[in-house]
């Protein structure tokens, strides 16, 4: 009967083997196309590492996806130069393009110009912040080393910002499913939250000067 259930019931090193190149898959993937929600999937995968017993596990998931989170921007990154350099563009970077709004890619050239790649560390953080910041280092026409630089830090700390999210959840339950809730929770909240402050910001601003 006990092998039965085991046989049922997948190890933490199956587990592993399947839920690392998935997560690293999903980030990479999330990166270039940005409509998965990549953090949520940090803070989840987070979460189900703080429960395991295996050593090692939260620092998998820290270092799995950081590196495809880097990995994918550079992609995209290097789609978007290469796009710069057609004469008839690509669709890559009319992607990038289309979600980087004229206002936020403005804050974005003033803020690349103030401080550098610096910029990159906090447009991974702030909500929506990564593609107008991207943008505007394809406009400045920043190499792609340098970019890549600039993105490392970036990419690790936004990984550890969301696994913290995920241990903030995992540890308020016993049970793995509620942590994974818990964290996806939070990182809708630490994502919308600034977005609806700043749409509020406008409108009290905009009834002000009405």
């Amino acid at each position: 009967m006990l092998d039965a259930v085991t046989q049922v019931v997948p190890t933490e090193s199956t587990q592993q083997a399947v839920g690392y190149p998935t997560l690293f898959l999903l980030v990479a993937v999330g990166a270039l196309v940005p409509v998965i929600p990549t953090g949520a999937l940090v803070s989840s995968a987070a979460v189900v590492a703080f429960h395991q017993t295996a050593p090692f596990s939260l620092l998998l998931v820290f270092l799995v996806s950081s590196l495809a989170a880097f990995l994918g921007d550079v992609a995209l990154y290097w789609l978007g130069r290469r796009g710069m350099h057609s004469k008839n563009g690509s669709r890559w970077l009319e992607a990038i393009r289309s979600r980087a709004p004229q206002e936020r890619l403005e804050q974005a050239q003033e803020k690349l110009a103030d401080h550098g790649v610096l910029v990159l560390v906090l447009s991974r953080l702030v909500p929506a912040g990564r593609i107008p910041v991207m943008l505007a280092c394809l406009m400045a026409k920043m190499p792609l080393r340098r970019f890549a630089r600039g993105d490392i830090p970036a990419c690790l700390a936004w990984a550890l910002t969301y696994q913290v999210i995920g241990i903030l959840g995992g540890s308020l339950f016993k049970e793995p499913w509620q942590g994974v809730v818990a964290a996806v929770v939070l990182t809708v909240v630490v994502s919308t939250a600034p977005l609806l402050w700043r749409k509020a910001v406008r409108r009290l601003s905009g009834s002000q000067h009405a």
